[in-house]
């Protein structure tokens, strides 16, 4: 019902579910089990050499140079995207789904008319939900775990640090940190029932995880309790036990028996059931970095000074009076975000009590800012959060400093100069690249500060309802 692990979809004909959103190379979530991605080209300065010769005698001026080429490498980069998206419909739809035709989700390439939006299936009075839990392989039980207790939150960590998303290359996979998992899987209205892990009976070792936390959506025009599911992940040495089955269909009667029968959930691959497609798009902050794990590599013509130079943010941040946003802005904040979230198809409906758990600034996990007029009016709010990624096998460097673009509402100030005092403070704060997804009203910045398309699509779905597919600028909801 979330971003499924990338291996434990191979258990579901690619059955992956997510929340979110990244490793990146472009790491997306690949069915969260939070979408991983794959690699990107950066796009900034891929010329030819007559090309940069015409240019520097048209204007005579190395900033204006500089400013056409990198135009002209975004442009043809969204072209010759290294490798196809992993997420083809058609390909797709060409597969058995055994275990998605089982489910109550809309089939591939069905056309949904604009007023049918709504459940699949009808909600099941309780009595007649399935009370005991789905039966695993022997050898094999089940236990929800308390991810209060530091020994049991390292077990998952260890769990996901081990056998979560990678990208196709298997060089990066998503680091969660033990503070973020907790914070993730504890937003209001949590239960400990729907961290369901999976055990070796004997030994006690942890081998599987999936979890659901509570949040209401707006879909079209209707309102919905649903939960989001997240973190499906199998031990790589079990994935031919198809457990990643026995796992959505253990935390769906776990949520069912508490009255809610729809979920969101985000792949990277396409499944049945498609609500949108979304695309991954990477700011390089850490140029020689990125190069030297490969996450991006030179164009053809570019040099690493001059990619460097191509990417350099200033010195601090442009917007007067932006600043971390305070515990005393939070009403506030909360308002102009709410207001803002209206405007999409498909939204969260945050009460003041979610946003300020899920916004406000926590070391290592959320960054959130505001701008504050001179009058003290609050204007504007923008956020991201953290997740780094183990880079494999590289001899120097064993981690990517990630951020990704969470929630903002932009009333007074231009959402490009917004996000570029993001950039500049995420670079302050020493992460190597800056990721967000093309949803929302981000196409307004992404090509206009540097962010290079990543290779990696990120699907969005809702178990048990069907309705006409969005377009990514309608989707407001952000999955860790």
């Amino acid at each position: 019902m979330a971003d499924q692990d990338q291996g434990a979809s191979n258990d579901v004909n690619q059955t992956e579910t997510t929340t979110s959103s990244t490793t990146t190379k472009s790491t997306t979530k690949k069915s969260k089990s939070k979408g991983a991605a794959a690699a990107t080209d950066v796009v900034d300065g891929n010329s030819s050499t007559t090309a940069e010769h015409t240019i520097t005698s048209q204007t005579g001026s190395i900033q204006e140079m500089l400013k056409k080429i990198t135009l002209a490498e975004q442009a043809s980069a969204a072209l010759t995207n290294r490798s196809a998206p992993k997420s083809d419909e058609e390909a797709a739809s060409r597969q058995e789904w055994k275990f998605w035709h089982t489910q109550p989700v809309p089939t591939i390439g069905t056309k949904i008319a604009s007023e049918n939006n709504g459940p699949v299936e009808e909600n099941k009075p309780i009595e007649e939900l399935k009370q005991d839990p789905y039966k695993l392989p022997d050898g094999f039980s089940w236990d929800d775990i308390d991810v209060m207790d530091d020994e049991q939150l390292k077990e998952l960590y260890v769990l996901l640090n081990e056998n979560y998303v990678e990208d196709d290359d298997n060089m990066f996979r998503f680091d969660y940190s033990m503070g973020f998992l907790r914070w993730a899987l504890c937003a209001p209205g949590w239960l400990r029932k729907w961290h369901a892990a999976v055990r070796v009976t004997k030994s006690r070792k942890m081998v599987g995880f999936i979890s659901a936390v509570p949040i209401r959506m707006k879909v079209y025009d209707k309102e919905v309790s649903m939960v989001e599911i997240n973190f499906l992940c199998v031990h790589k040495k079990l994935r031919l036990k198809r457990m990643a089955p026995v796992l959505i269909k253990e935390i769906t009667r776990r949520v069912n028996l508490e009255g809610i029968f729809q979920a969101v959930y985000t792949a990277g691959v396409v499944l049945p059931g498609i609500v949108s497609k979304c695309r991954y798009w990477h700011r390089s902050l850490n140029v020689k970095k990125l190069l030297a794990v490969q996450f991006s590599h030179l164009s053809r013509n570019m040099t690493v000074q001059r990619m460097q130079k191509l990417h350099r943010l200033p010195e601090a941040t442009q917007i007067k009076g932006f600043r971390e946003m305070r515990h005393s802005d939070i009403p506030r904040a909360f308002a102009l975000l709410t207001q803002y979230l209206k405007k999409f198809d498909l939204s969260p409906v945050f009460t003041q009590e979610e946003f300020e758990y899920l916004c406000q600034n926590r070391p290592n996990i959320v960054s959130s800012f505001v701008v504050e007029q001179e009058n003290g009016e609050l204007t504007d709010f923008i956020s991201y959060y953290h997740l780094s990624s183990t880079i494999m096998n590289h001899p120097q460097y064993k981690t990517l400093n990630a951020c990704y673009m969470y929630y903002h509402a932009a009333s007074r100030t231009p959402l490009c100069d917004l996000v570029n005092d993001c950039l500049v403070q995420a670079h302050k704060d020493g992460f190597d690249v800056f990721n967000a997804l093309d949803l929302m009203d981000n196409k307004e910045f992404l090509e206009k500060l540097k962010f290079g398309v990543g290779d990696g699509n990120l699907q969005y779905y809702i178990y048990n309802w069907k309705c006409p597919q969005m377009n990514p600028e309608k989707i407001a909801l952000l999955l860790q």
